[in-house]
Order: C-alpha cells, then structure tokens, then sequence
C-alpha cells in the first residue's frame, strides 16, 4: 500500500513472524514514512496452544508439566508459581531445606534467562561473540538442571508441596564453584558490551520510557526497575524464604534500551550472590532431615490399602474445595502469575495465567515510534520476549 504524502512515500511493511530479531513467532506490521515508524501493530498468538482451557481439563498435578512449556527460557521459574497456587491453596507446609534448593533453582533459572536475553540481543546488534560464551555457561547451568531432575529443559521438578527428589552435598559443591567462577565470565561479558562505542550508540535513548508510562502500561521486571520503579516481589512481597537472604534489587532512572541491558547484568551478579548463600546454607544444614515432597507421601510397597492410596493420588490427584485466588512471583521477565478458581473437584474450573510479555509487547508501538527498522530490533531484544507465555 502506497500513498504520496508531501513527496514521500507512507507504507506497509510486514517484520516478521519469521524474522530471527522477532525472538519468535511476532508478526510486526510497520507503517514507515521513509526509515521512520510512525505506526506498528504486533500480531500475536501465532503460537496459541489453548494451555489455559487444557489446564481446566487436566488434574492438578498433570498440569505441572504445562507450565514448563510457557516461557521454555525460564522452566522451573513457571513450575514455581503452579506450586506456590497449589500449596496455599491447600495449605501444604514446605521445609525451609526445600524452599532453599526451590530458591537456587529459581536464580539458576534467572541467569539463564538473562544470558539469553542480553546475548541474542547483542547478536540482533551484530555482537556474536557473546553469544558463545554465554551458551558455554548456559550448558553449565542445564547440567545442574539434569542431575536433579534428569532433563536439560522442561525438568518438572518443583512439585506442590515440595520438589522431586532429594540432592546431595556434591551437587551443592559444584553448584557453590559455579557460583564463585560465573561472576569472572560477566565481567568478560561487561568488557566486551557495556562501554562499547557501537553498543552504546545503538541502546541510549532508543526505546525509552517514563515511571508513569511504564506503570500504566502494566510493566514489571527489568523493563519496570529500569524507569525508577523500585518493585520486585522477592523484596516486596517475599515468597518461600527470599526475606532471609541478602541481596539487592537493581534499578534504574532513564528507562532506555542501554538500563533493561544493565539491570539485566547486575541481576545476574545479585542471582550468583543468592546461589553462594544458599549452597552455604544448605551445606550446614547437611545432616538435618530432608522432607520428601507431598507426593511421595503416598508411595508405598507395603500394602494393598496403601498402594491403592498411591493409584488414587496419581489418578485423580488433589481434592481442593471451593476456592480462588491470585499469585504471582518474580520471573526473569517480570511478575509471572496464577489465577486458580476451584468448585469442589480435581482439578481447577479456571486456570487464568498473567504473563509479563503480553504486556510489554502490547506497548511496542508508543515505544518504537519516531525510531527506524534497525531500532526496532534492538527494541524488541530488549523486551525480552518469548512468546510461548505470550501466546499460551
């Protein structure tokens, strides 16, 4: 579609939905004036699953693994708000011991998004070096991932009431060296990007935002802290035991491209910071009794009665009363949340999920217009999309 309008040209242009800088399945229609956007319009579910409605049809327990699907960067940090909805729902009471490894799971979770994040933005840039050596820690971090769970990915391994399986002191050894290396490779990460001519050209003043903007729009995560807002649930609203740690929550004041970049590296520090108080913890606490989750409670060999208990338990799972509520948690990307509505029965009458990426994606157009394709890209990267919780 083209229109002369005062000697230029004002026209259609289709960004993605298989453009690599789309970071999945966007379809992105840009109205250009010359180089210059002056209108886009995000085309979404493209990736739709139904997981919501499938959720309402499937137990509580055979919903887990549905969660780990959503944002596939950051699967255990999805398990956790299912079971944190489960648990208060039922009132399920978790060791401090498991809340810890709950806890270092999540902020391992953390840094993989986050290395995701920054790296294949720099690559939308045309840094590729990062790319490598972040995917060399990432493979590190999904080796933790498969000693406890046996899967590199979609691991399952938070469970209601408690986690899959036990860990031993070797694990938390290796985890605890981890910890103490990761920071070195930031810093190599920092020298290449963070006082980079190019990077910082392409990042400062592009895709900036205010306090009040970002608050309307209904941001949180990195994108939130980077205006000035001081929220993160983990401080704010503390879940599993994040208000006996010390750690600090990074923040902003211009909102731009170049702030969502080094929140980002700073939460990764802070991230390290809790995984080393936890392995310590965790290390001192070696010969206390470690709580096997609530599902193993109905795993027996003994007898008849109680091996038809275990067959019931799998089969139909958790009976939960008439019931709502709401909770959300601090994602990688931004407050990840759970709406469970339960009428006597097992498994929920409705499951409504609050994903961080919907709402940024929905403010695309305010925050790239008046900027150019090339900006786009680096904007889009900076959200920090995944669009399997976006699309569910």
């Amino acid at each position: 579609m083209k229109t002369n309008f005062k000697n230029l040209y004002v026209f259609s242009l289709n960004f993605g939905p298989q453009h690599p800088s789309t970071h999945g399945v966007l379809r992105l229609i840009l109205t250009l004036l010359g180089e210059i956007i002056i209108k886009a319009d995000p085309h979404i579910g493209l990736l739709h699953r139904g997981t919501e409605k499938l959720l309402e049809t499937k137990s509580f327990l055979r919903g887990l693994p549905y969660f780990d699907r959503l944002d596939y960067v950051s699967c255990m940090v999805q398990e956790h708000i299912y079971c944190l909805s489960i648990e208060f729902l039922k009132s399920f009471k978790v060791q401090s011991q498991v809340q810890i490894i709950r806890l270092l799971f999540s902020e391992i979770t953390r840094i993989l998004n986050h290395l995701m994040a920054i790296t294949t933005h720099a690559l939308d840039v045309g840094a590729f070096t990062p790319f490598l050596w972040a995917f060399e820690e990432r493979e590190k971090l999904m080796n933790f991932y498969e000693i406890i769970s046996g899967a590199r990915m979609h691991a399952s391994f938070f469970r209601p009431g408690g986690v899959y399986k036990s860990w031993n002191n070797l694990f938390l050894e290796k985890l605890l060296n981890f910890s103490i290396q990761f920071p070195y490779r930031i810093l190599e990460m920092e020298a290449l990007l963070t006082n980079n001519r190019i990077w910082k050209e392409r990042l400062i003043n592009i895709g900036s935002i205010t306090k009040k903007q970002a608050i309307s729009w209904g941001f949180s995560g990195p994108l939130l802290r980077a205006t000035g807002v001081f929220w993160d649930l983990r401080k704010n609203q503390p879940y599993e035991n994040y208000n006996l740690f010390n750690f600090k929550i990074p923040i902003s004041f211009f909102g731009d491209s170049y702030d969502r970049y080094l929140i980002r590296i700073e939460e990764m520090k802070q991230s390290v910071k809790l995984i080393n108080q936890g392995c310590l913890l965790l290390l001192a606490l070696e010969n206390s009794e470690i709580k096997k989750p609530i599902s193993d409670l109905f795993k027996s060999n003994t007898n008849m009665a109680e091996l038809i208990s275990h067959f019931k338990f799998y089969s139909e799972g958790y009976y939960i009363k008439s019931n709502n509520m709401y909770l959300g948690i601090e994602a990688p990307k931004g407050e990840m949340g759970v709406f469970l509505a339960v009428l006597n029965n097992f498994k929920p009458y409705r499951c409504k999920i609050r994903a961080p990426g919907f709402f940024h994606i929905n403010s695309l157009n305010s925050m790239v217009k008046g900027h150019t394709i090339a900006d786009a890209v680096v904007i889009i990267g900076t959200q920090d999309i995944v669009f399997g919780e976006v699309d569910r």
